[in-house]
């Protein structure tokens, strides 16, 4: 969740990162070569060398810019080797902090970036010549690229002297977390146009990351996550190549600086042999479609994030071996490795990570790669007939996926279609019965629930960070007084010069850069871009999900929901709403589903609605029950404001549900709101949620009548 100076740093002990780490290497596969190892007391290395590890990263950033630089310099001081920066989702989606629809998600999942005084801030005293820097950002990329770059300047820095990543992977964005602005194809343009330009002024910055890790967390199937990642690449070169951006003899360094994000689960044999199977795709595509002929612009470089979605609100403790296990996949095979790490807190279910929680993760990845002697040996699996069965097998479903995506004019046509979200949304629906039914153990939820109290939890601050809820009012104020100590005519100037090459297509990074070196805001550098290129709404793909077969539970609950439409004289409806900016929706998308085969008649408009919106639908639609599913932290500002809605429409007798992670004392308000129920994951029974739900509505119509 918390996604995430030499000076100082390498003062404090931490490692100088290469150049491009974690995404160019002179070593075979995706290892890294270093000095020879000494004093080896098992008895020497296989390959008479130590392989340096892989860059340690810790997701985070949240609160304000000033308190994400503290807590960047503190980890760097501690060993990590990295920074990956997590913005707030009004940062993500192009809003500045004081628009409606920013309310109450201010520096939740993230830092704030309004401007480049906060960028500024966010990377006082980290020299960026000597920085390798992620940042997780796709729609906005341009801009927060734009705006790192315009910080190096001010800093002195050269824009050829700058490392680091933008994930700027749009077209994952519109299957899994949500955070785009812009229809499929004017965000392709966007992508090129970065990709076009750090080739030439940033030849050290890798300009996208196609993320599969997102796929995962939506449900995606290993497979899945294999052919939707490289056909998201394939998507992204052909656009490159046909933008004439670049030219011909230039385009093999292009595709040697695409590298991908992924995620690794705890099936860890399958997550390895499917990290392997990446590997040699990436390979044959690199060389069969493109014709790059030089082996260091065909290598699968990559940095993964081990899976968040199968940490457990239940015996939190165990998602400590869960992380564990999980790296194991990206990190045992030295010819699959990844460049970079960054693991999660085992706390994540149940909110903000502390400083202490994401130290923990980084010793964790220390001691494997410091302590262990697993960087002395070449690949361990190399002959194993159990590893290249599994390989083969991966990449020949892999390749017939990759074909019907083909088929049907490449990824964008797919998620067009809604293809692919429909497939996410059925391999979802597939983990969450599979999980239910206890097919699928989760240690803690389905078996072994029986624990002893944790020491973990028991501390006053419950075992997580809560954010200062004084952080949004700070960053509101600082907004304004940037704006009216800017230059106006500087900036009218520069974002009439940023709508103009929108308008004739040509590359905005320099008109960009312009505008964050003279003061235009987030919110402004978006707003010129939405009049130009227009909004998108994708496709939520619940519609045409495949129905859930179910057992006797659902099949109960199928008559009890019959049973109650009859006396009601019409189908029990059900208005489920994702409030405020957070795009992950995947729950809502499972409980609009498990609804729909319950019987419920489902409303389900996607993500990213005001309170008022959802009021209104429920106003327009005359339903029986709200439920409001939201993950980013900012439930209570964003249900509440649902509350007073309905209240002020004279929806007062129409239940209120919520899910997310919500702490006790959040739930506690909630409900003093009126509330009527509050869900956690550690509620996984969808059919036992809504069979709840139904309860509620059964009492409250009865009370009605």
């Amino acid at each position: 969740m918390t996604e995430k100076r030499p000076g100082p740093a390498q003062a404090a002990g931490a490692a100088k990162p290469s150049s491009s780490a974690p995404d160019a290497s002179p070593a075979h596969g995706n290892a890294h070569s270093g000095s020879p190892q000494s004093g080896n007391a098992q008895g020497g290395s296989i390959q008479g060398e130590r392989d340096r590890p892989w860059l340690f990263r810790t997701y985070a950033g949240h609160s304000t810019a000033a308190a994400s630089n503290a807590l960047y310099r503190k980890n760097l001081a501690r060993g990590q080797t990295g920074l990956s920066v997590a913005f707030d989702l009004p940062t993500q989606t192009g809003y500045d902090s004081d628009h409606e629809l920013a309310r109450g998600e201010v520096g939740k999942v993230g830092v704030p970036i309004s401007h480049l005084g906060d960028m500024q801030t966010l990377f006082a005293e980290i020299p960026l010549d000597r920085m390798n820097t992620s940042m997780t950002i796709n729609a906005t990329a341009p801009w927060l690229l734009a705006l790192y770059t315009a910080c190096a300047e001010t800093q002195g820095v050269a824009r050829a002297d700058l490392s680091g990543t933008t994930q700027n992977d749009l077209i994952k964005e519109y299957l899994s977390r949500g955070t785009y602005i812009f229809p499929p194809k004017p965000s392709m343009k966007l992508i090129t146009d970065v990709i076009a330009y750090t080739y030439k002024d940033s030849p050290r910055w890798n300009p996208m990351n196609v993320c599969s890790y997102h796929l995962q967390e939506a449900g995606a199937t290993p497979v899945q996550e294999l052919a939707f990642a490289l056909a998201t690449a394939i998507a992204v070169l052909d656009a490159v190549k046909a933008s004439g951006q670049v030219p011909p003899e230039d385009f093999p360094k292009v595709v040697g600086r695409i590298s991908f994000f992924v995620n690794a689960g705890v099936r860890f044999v399958t997550e390895l042999c499917k990290m392997r199977a990446f590997t040699r795709l990436w390979d044959e595509i690199c060389r069969t479609r493109y014709g790059v002929e030089e082996e260091k612009y065909r290598r699968f470089r990559y940095g993964v994030q081990v899976n968040s979605l199968g940490l457990t609100e239940q015996q939190p403790e165990n998602n400590v071996y869960r992380i564990l296990i999980e790296m194991l996949a990206v990190v045992l095979s030295k010819d699959a490795r990844a460049r970079a790490v960054q693991l999660p807190a085992w706390n994540e279910a149940l909110g903000l990570p502390r400083p202490w929680d994401q130290q923990w993760s980084l010793r964790l990845q220390q001691i494997v790669a410091f302590e262990t002697d697993l960087l002395e040996y070449e690949d361990l699996f190399n002959g194993s007939t159990v590893v290249e069965d599994k390989v083969a097998a991966l990449m020949a479903e892999a390749r017939e996926e990759l074909e019907r995506i083909e088929e049907m004019g490449g990824a964008v046509a797919a998620v067009d279609s809604s293809y692919m979200k429909e497939r996410l949304v059925e391999s979802a629906t597939a983990r969450f019965n599979a999980i239910e039914s206890g097919e699928q153990a989760v240690i803690g939820v389905n078996r072994y629930t029986e624990s002893e109290p944790s020491p973990l939890t028991e501390g006053g601050d419950g075992g997580y960070m809560v954010s200062d809820p004084d952080a949004e009012a700070g960053q509101i104020a600082r907004l304004q007084e940037w704006r009216a100590a800017r230059d106006a005519a500087a900036v009218a100037l520069s974002l009439s010069a940023l709508k103009q090459a929108a308008r004739d297509g040509s590359n905005i990074m320099e008109p960009s850069i312009a505008c964050a070196h003279a003061g235009v805001t987030t919110g402004e550098w978006s707003a010129a871009l939405r009049e130009v290129f227009g909004e998108y709404r994708a496709p939520t793909g619940v519609g045409r999900a495949v129905a859930v077969q179910g057992g006797d539970s659902l099949e109960g609950l199928r008559e009890r929901v019959s049973e109650l439409s009859d006396r009601l004289g019409r189908r029990v409806k059900m208005l489920v709403g994702k409030p405020g900016l957070d795009g992950h929706s995947n729950g809502a998308e499972q409980i609009a589903v498990r609804a729909r085969d319950a019987g419920f008649e489902v409303v389900y408009e996607g993500i990213r609605l005001t309170p008022a919106q959802i009021v209104n639908a429920a106003l327009e639609e005359g339903v029986h029950v709200v439920g409001l599913s939201i993950l980013s932290g900012s439930h209570v500002p964003l249900v509440t404001g649902v509350m007073k809605g309905m209240t002020a429409s004279g929806l007062n007798d129409v239940p209120v549900v919520a899910g997310g992670i919500i702490p006790p004392e959040d739930e506690a308000t909630l409900k003093a709101a009126g509330v009527a129920a509050v869900y956690t994951p550690k509620d996984f029974d969808l059919t036992a949620i809504l069979s709840d739900i139904l309860d509620i509505v059964e009492r409250t119509t009865r009370e009605a009548a």
